[in-house]
């Protein structure tokens, strides 16, 4: 069963940064397209960004510009950037593969002053 592990959430200020990592047990890690998604209490999850196995990205509207995705195959490694932190971007993030696989416990990240 893969294993789905996400870290680097925490408290920030608002304009502040946090580096997410998403590192996932999977051989076939270089062949799907993986993605970070958010969940905010009382809110739907979505889908935040993605990066294709030709490391083409897109990001939803709301975290254009402020949001970088990347991630290295060497070590089955996600991570997403994000910088200029809002209020609205607190949330439950996670990562997974496209189309879905299980779902990791998430990284909480809450941005507050």
């Amino acid at each position: 069963q893969v294993q789905v592990v996400e870290s680097g959430g925490g408290l920030v200020q608002p304009g502040g940064s946090l580096k997410l990592s998403c590192t996932v047990s999977e051989s076939m890690f270089r062949i799907w397209t993986r993605a970070w998604y958010r969940q905010a209490p009382g809110n739907e999850r979505e889908l935040v960004a993605f990066i294709t196995p030709q490391g083409d990205t897109n990001y939803a509207d709301s975290v254009k510009g402020r949001f970088t995705i990347s991630k290295d195959n060497a070590k089955n490694t996600v991570y997403l950037q994000m910088n200029s932190l809002k209020p609205e971007d607190t949330a439950v993030y996670y990562c997974n593969k496209i189309p879905n696989d299980s779902w990791g416990q998430g990284t909480q990240v809450t941005v507050s002053s």
